[in-house]
């Protein structure tokens, strides 16, 4: 399960922020999770909410943000929406696609206190 790792790199750079800002918790943060950047939604929840406890993190709200993968189809030449990586072309059936969009994991932005 990457989503650990991945919720420990976020966890980093909040706390990095913090340093950096002076600001001593995260009431809310706000995250983007594209439908094709390979991240379980659900599992990252769990592991922020994990290890969150004793953190800047501790007690914060997260909403996450999933943007529809998009490609572009070769044989069409055309950008497509894309539901999930692996999926064939709306338009021809192809498989020929580069994912163009929707591939991002990032902080979108963070709600912060000083108490």
């Amino acid at each position: 399960m990457h989503e650990a790792s991945l919720a420990g790199g976020i966890l980093k750079l909040v706390e990095d922020a913090a340093l950096r800002e002076g600001f001593q918790s995260v009431t809310v943060l706000r995250l983007e999770v594209g439908q094709l950047a390979g991240v379980e939604l659900r599992a990252l929840r769990f592991a922020l909410e994990a290890i969150a406890p004793g953190t800047r993190l501790d007690g914060a709200k997260l909403e996450f943000e999933e943007p529809m993968g998009q490609a572009w189809c070769m044989p069409c030449s055309l950008t497509v929406e894309l539901p999930q990586r692996g999926a064939a072309c709306p338009h021809c059936g192809g498989y020929q696609l580069q994912a163009t969009g929707g591939t991002e994991l990032r902080v979108i932005d963070m709600l912060v206190s000083d108490d």
